[in-house]
């Protein structure tokens, strides 16, 4: 899987910083406190710069078997499923393209980016996760600097892997959900920021009359966005939304 590896350095070569980044947006300790499991995960720091780990998480040696002395960042991608390595190319080229005429790409970093696929695990046996990335640094010129990488194992939720991709907006903007790497018949559910907290809030229990009391809206307000949300997502029901939301990384 060597060449498909070299491909996917191809895709982040055209894009990455040309130096060292450091000035985060956010702290790292801010980022990973904030992390809500659903499930066993790992994180790490990419540095796109040099390819570079940090900040490495225990748990990525113990669920996949890394030497933590010699490990490098095309071991974490050389433990990715055959068959899912040309998705995970296809879809970071799909983003570089998405963020430049959808978004802009200076917006990246108010960005995590969301999507699932299988991966090795230290038996040898493959399990799915959600891969979730949120940008840390950038230089001038919008190269990739540092990235926060989180893996979560979802196989527990689901086997089955859409092979979507998830944008969930920071910072008030919006959250594009299910986007397909057939471009000529995308269509994505965007999400306010309003809909995103009110997920959320349904994701921790809360009823509509609580969700109201919360967001200071009255709870007409939180039925009407509860049935868009429920229709944008394809939910029959909250149990469903909150299955595919957690699946999509925005809970």
């Amino acid at each position: 899987m060597l060449s498909e590896i070299q491909n996917l350095h191809d895709v982040w070569e055209t894009n990455r910083t040309l130096k060292s980044t450091n000035q985060h947006q956010i702290s790292f300790d801010d980022l990973t406190n904030s992390i809500i499991s659903t499930g066993p995960f790992s994180f790490y720091i990419i540095d796109f710069f040099d390819m570079s780990l940090s900040h490495i998480s225990p748990s990525l040696f113990t669920m996949h078997g890394f030497d933590p002395e010699t490990i490098t960042f095309n071991d974490v991608l050389g433990a990715i499923h055959p068959e899912d390595i040309d998705f995970v190319i296809k879809a970071e080229a799909f983003l570089t393209k998405f963020f430049h005429e959808n978004i802009g790409r200076e917006k990246l970093l108010t960005y995590k980016i969301s999507y699932s696929h299988r991966c090795r695990l230290e038996n040898g046996e493959y399990a799915l996760f959600n891969h979730q990335a949120l940008m840390l640094t950038m230089d001038d010129n919008g190269g990739y600097g540092k990235s926060l990488n989180i893996h979560t194992r979802i196989d527990h939720l689901s086997s089955f892997n859409t092979y979507k991709i998830s944008l969930i907006g920071l910072n008030d903007e919006p959250s594009f959900m299910n986007l397909s790497l057939d471009e000529i018949n995308n269509e994505s559910a965007e999400f306010s920021k309003r809909e995103i907290d009110i997920i959320k809030l349904i994701g921790n229990g809360l009823n509509n009359t609580e969700i109201a009391e919360k967001l200071f809206i009255s709870p007409l307000t939180v039925k009407k966005h509860r049935n868009n949300i429920l229709a944008k997502s394809n939910s029959k029901n909250t149990a469903e939304l909150i299955k595919n939301c957690i699946l999509q990384g925005v809970i």
